[in-house]
């Protein structure tokens, strides 16, 4: 099955939600889950999607019917098939990400000899 742009995308930013929010806990034998309502509002307000309430609901009921994730107890949750595909496309984008990072959180740490000129 080939999943088109949009469904990785979203597909990424749930596996990735899901990676950041149990990070505090994952020495516990707990995780969280997000209900559908909830990721859709992340989506729009954080303004990753352009797409209408409608389309993303459709987005994600395309994933479901693929076995990418599965809505349970009210919280959407990555299927193995589902993990799978996010991890293969986190090792992707892993370099891209620390790259990212480093140059976002501190890009004169790493630098010895720097020169400054006027502009």
């Amino acid at each position: 099955m080939q999943l088109s742009q949009t469904h990785k995308f979203i597909l990424f930013a749930l596996g990735f939600w899901y990676r950041e929010a149990n990070k505090k806990i994952q020495d516990k034998n707990l995780t969280i889950t997000i209900s559908k309502v909830q990721f859709i509002d992340i989506m729009k307000n954080a303004d990753i999607v352009k797409k209408q309430e409608r389309a993303l609901y459709k987005n994600l009921e395309f994933l479901e019917e693929n076995k990418l994730i599965k809505y349970e107890n009210r919280s959407l949750i990555l299927t193995k098939l589902g993990q799978k595909s996010y991890d293969n496309m986190y090792k992707e984008l892993e370099p891209y990400m620390t790259a990212i990072t480093l140059v976002t959180d501190h890009p004169l740490n790493y630098s010895k000899k720097l020169q400054t000129r006027f502009t």
